[in-house]
């Protein structure tokens, strides 16, 4: 096990949501979907990413990132931390004040598929019900990640070359205590070569 991944795997948990959510409570602007799996596309500046839901992997987390979808949360963001092998890893609002918004927990799924290379999966603080708009698409085979309660919702379906050529020079260096107090407007003055989301919308 390479040196990076004790540290990599305590990121995840102790930063994934960006210094916590606040109360727990059911998605800001529910607006759910009757389908039992949908598909969304992330136009991304390495090119189209097509994600598949299921929502019978995590029904909590489906519908967290239908409703962050629909809201058009994610255009714009940033992928602010991506370790090769591992994690590409995004979350957080252009804008700081849309990120508060959002900042607001889900109750935890359990884990019924595994973290395989190409999947989705929220990220969380490591305690109970701590999920909010933060979330990784796994680049390698990281199964170790279910036994700590991370689950996958869904997989990416196409696109999978842009997903392992999205920028990781900058690995874990982005500050998210920044990222969630100012943006985009910290991202790009100090880490202007990151990827992103230009837009993330249903698709049929």
């Amino acid at each position: 096990m390479r040196q990076f991944t004790i540290f990599s795997l305590f990121a995840l948990a102790a930063a994934g949501c960006g210094g916590g959510g606040s109360k727990q409570a059911a998605s800001q602007e529910s607006q759910s979907s009757p389908s039992s799996t949908y598909r969304v596309e992330l136009d991304t500046t390495k090119g189209p990413v097509v994600i598949e839901v299921d929502r019978s992997l995590a029904p909590n987390g489906a519908q967290r990132f239908y409703d962050l979808v629909k809201a058009k949360y994610f255009d714009g963001a940033r992928f602010y931390r991506v370790v090769p092998g591992f994690v590409v890893q995004w979350g957080a609002a252009s804008d700081p004040a849309v990120t508060k918004k959002w900042n607001v927990t889900i109750p935890d799924d359990p884990v019924k598929g595994s973290n395989a290379r190409g999947t989705v999966t929220f990220a969380a603080t490591g305690q109970p019900n701590s999920r909010t708009t933060h979330l990784f698409i796994n680049l390698g085979e990281n199964a170790r990640l279910d036994a700590m309660g991370f689950a996958p919702f869904g997989h990416v379906s196409s696109g999978m070359p842009a997903v392992e050529h999205i920028y990781s020079g900058y690995g874990e260096q982005p500050d998210q205590a920044q990222i969630g107090a100012q943006g985009n407007a910290y991202l790009e003055r100090v880490f202007p070569r990151l990827d992103y989301i230009k837009t993330a919308r249903i698709v049929n």
